[in-house]
Parts: C-alpha cells; structure tokens; sequence
C-alpha cells in the first residue's frame, strides 16, 4: 500500500514506538499525513525519533506498565493536539526464560507489559475516542505466539493469546464508534533479530523455514496498522489479520522427508 496522505491531520499514538516494529508503524503514519505521537520509558536522542522528510514523531515519556502513567500520556496527547484517532498498542516483549524456574515476578511484569499496558492504554483512548463525532480506531499488536506453543516465552504466549481475546470482547463492548483489531504478527526482523536467531547465516536459516522465503519487515507490520484503520477497513473490526508469510512447515514433514531419505534406495 502506498501512502496517499489519507491520516492527513489524524492523531495517532503508538506505544513503543521509537525502535523495532513500532518504530516502523509510527514513520509508516507519518508518510501517511499524520500526527505521530510515541512513548517509551527512556527519551530518545532527536535524530533517533522515528521520522519521514522534514517531520518527525512527538516523543512523551511513559512507563506503560502503569494505568495512571497511561491515563496521562493519553491525557497529554489530547490536550496537545484536541484528539487521538488511532492508538497502536505495539509496547510488549519478553526475553526467553524456563517457565518452571523463573520466579512469579518476572511472569507478572510479563503480563502487566504484554496484557495490562494494552487494557489501560484502549480504555484510556476508548474514553477519548467515544467523545468524537467519527470515534476512533484501536489497533492491538499480537503475536503468532497466541496461536502456537511459545517454548521460552510461555507467559508471553498466552498473554497475546488474551490481548486477542480482549480484542474480541471489547470491539462488541465499544461499537460502532470505536473499531478494536488485532495485528499479529510471525517472525519479524528488526535489530534485535540476533538475539533471538544469532548472526545473519542463523537469521538466514530461519527465514529459509517460512513459505515466504524472508521474515517479515517492520514495514509488513505497518502496512496493516495503515490498512486496518483506514476508512477502507470501516467493516473490520473485533478480528485478527495474521501476518506470517505463509506459516511454518509442520515439523513432522521434515521428520518423515528425513526418514525417508534416510532408507535405502533400489537401484
């Protein structure tokens, strides 16, 4: 999709949105015309601001973890610029750990990132967003981790399994004013790609697993973000658009391709 200026003067905020795939959304919007508002813990340098020409995104810094913190980052989006029409609740990860030995803390700062921070960010814009005559859009950043065993990230896992969840029910909740959608994503390179598949001839050998022959790209992920809450996508709503490449080959082919392979052959 290319960008046709059709958020021009739409207020947009993206949580998380100054590295990875959030960085990714938030220049997407910005090419689209809008007004780009993103958060982080940290504020970044200026010339690391996502960015497209001459425009850069607004930075306000936010713990999202906390419900007053994100009350106030919403607050604060409003009083700046009179509105929000999208928010992309894209802040979430977690780093791979043993689920029988990791302590309860650490599975509970998992949740309060990956689940609470995208329940208070769309009930804090949801507020906002029923007060406008056109309502507003709420996109929610899943995983394909909901939807298949999550090995390493078993929390992580199941708190997008109930973002998606969540997605569903509040879309019914907040109609017709307010759509609520879910983008999930499979495997997406970025620049923390290498902790996860280690140097370029691992990433390399993942991406050779995927029907599409390449992990997706910041900008696959935003493309959605831009098409879902676009007036084209006004009938979508309380779903989940997957964007995986196709999907992941079903290990038990490799295993019978290698047994086979593995016989002798007649001559």
């Amino acid at each position: 999709m290319q960008a046709n200026n059709e958020f021009q003067q739409r207020v947009v905020l993206v949580t998380g949105g100054t590295k990875g795939i959030g960085r990714g959304i938030a220049e997407a919007y910005l090419e689209a015309g809008a007004v780009v508002v993103v958060c982080g813990r940290q504020q970044p340098d200026q010339d690391q601001l996502p960015g497209f020409g001459d425009r850069k995104a607004e930075f306000i810094a936010c713990d999202v973890r906390e419900a007053q913190a994100v009350k106030e980052l919403v607050d604060q989006v409003v009083q700046r610029h009179g509105r929000l029409d999208v928010l992309v609740n894209n802040a979430g990860g977690a780093p791979a750990v043993d689920a029988a030995t990791v302590s309860p803390r650490f599975h509970e700062g998992v949740l309060r990132l990956n689940l609470f921070s995208t329940l208070h960010a769309s009930q804090a814009a949801n507020a906002v967003m029923q007060q406008q005559e056109e309502g507003g859009v709420i996109v929610c950043i899943g995983s394909i981790s909901a939807l298949r065993p999550s090995p390493g990230t078993a929390a992580y896992g199941a708190a997008k399994a109930a973002v998606l969840s969540l997605v569903s029910s509040l879309a019914v909740e907040w109609a017709p004013k307010v759509r609520v959608v879910a983008v999930s994503p499979g495997l997406v390179r970025t620049e923390q790609s290498h902790l996860h598949f280690g140097d370029e001839a691992g990433i390399a050998s993942v991406a050779r697993t995927i029907p599409a022959g390449r992990l997706a790209e910041p900008r696959d992920i935003a493309e959605a973000c831009l098409y879902v809450s676009s007036p084209r996508a006004s009938y979508l709503s309380g779903t989940n658009l997957l964007l995986h490449g196709g999907g992941e080959r079903p290990a038990f082919l490799g295993a019978a391709n290698a047994e086979h392979n593995a016989q002798p052959q007649p001559n």
